[in-house]
């Protein structure tokens, strides 16, 4: 005859001393788990952080900036070694030797468009925005350091890449006039806070459409679309409508740099600056809506 078995006694449940903090538990309620980790109050310090990590963690925004810096002093450099080849110094004579850096700058702003793009619609694509979201419910703080963290990485490279290029050329052209300070300030300062507002537009770009192929098809066709059009406006009638595309195009803002403009009349000096600050202003102003309108 079997012997009947009994549950053996179980081990009392272990009492958790919690370290020295401030407590979770409600008062009068039995203490929970206190942890040592001090709780501080998020802010936006914090939120760029976390953006310069995510940013500089992912394997394409190297690949992206590589190819912006291969294009911007490659071509620049490439330019300036095919006019120095077959130029004479007649030819150079009251040139800046500055402008031939604008060759690089134009190609280089699509990487700087397309990384923009991605900073913020790669997130919707993959499903990280939820994840970032949750981390920090404040979405008008996550949009301002993706902003803040994205100018200035693309402006600190933009403005080593064109002052390289732009000691280079003034090294190797000694036939062309000097440049002034203004023409080094705008062809090194200027331009790098210009592709930098570019990129911030791209940035807020995405951040409405939240499609990375959408996003970058349209801001590519903003930069190209109005210069392409204006070329077949033959017509008398299209001539006021011509003449604006072509002096309000990104192409021709960008050789007002360079004082390389398509157009005699148009913006000059520091005008395309402003006018990329406003339209960046507007389309971020509209990013800021929408996301806390939109559910992520």
């Amino acid at each position: 005859m079997s012997t009947p078995q009994h549950p053996s006694p179980q081990a009392a449940a272990p009492v958790w001393q919690g370290a020295p903090g401030p407590s979770y538990a409600a008062p009068g309620v039995f203490p929970g788990y206190t942890s040592p980790i001090p709780v501080v109050r998020t802010h936006l310090g914090h939120a760029i952080a976390s953006e310069w990590t995510k940013i500089r963690s992912v394997r394409s925004t190297m690949w992206t900036l590589g190819v912006f810096v291969l294009l911007v002093v490659g071509i620049g450099m490439m330019v300036a070694l095919i006019v120095d080849a077959n130029a004479t110094e007649n030819d150079l004579a009251g040139e800046s030797p500055l402008s031939f850096g604008f060759f690089g700058v134009l190609l280089g702003s699509m990487p700087i468009i397309t990384l923009g793009v991605l900073t913020t619609a790669s997130e919707y694509g993959t499903g990280m925005i939820r994840t970032t979201m949750v981390a920090c419910p404040s979405r008008g703080r996550v949009l301002a350091a993706k902003g803040i963290v994205f100018f200035a990485i693309s402006f600190v490279v933009t403005l080593v890449s064109t002052g390289f290029v732009a000691m280079v050329d003034a090294a190797l052209f000694t036939g062309a006039r000097e440049p002034s300070g203004g023409e080094w300030m705008k062809a090194t300062f200027g331009v790098s806070l210009y592709i930098a507002l570019l990129g911030l537009l791209s940035l807020a770009v995405g951040s409405v459409i939240r499609h990375s192929a959408g996003a970058i098809t349209l801001m590519i066709g903003l930069l190209l679309a109005p210069l392409v059009i204006a070329l077949f406006m033959f017509a008398e009638s299209l001539q006021k409508l011509r003449e604006a595309l072509f002096e309000y195009s990104i192409p021709s803002q960008l050789g007002v740099w360079y004082s390389t403009q398509l157009s005699e009349t148009g913006p000059s000096g520091w005008d395309p600056l402003w006018i990329a600050l406003g339209v960046t202003a507007v389309a971020f102003g509209a990013a800021f809506a929408l996301l806390e309108k939109r559910d992520v």
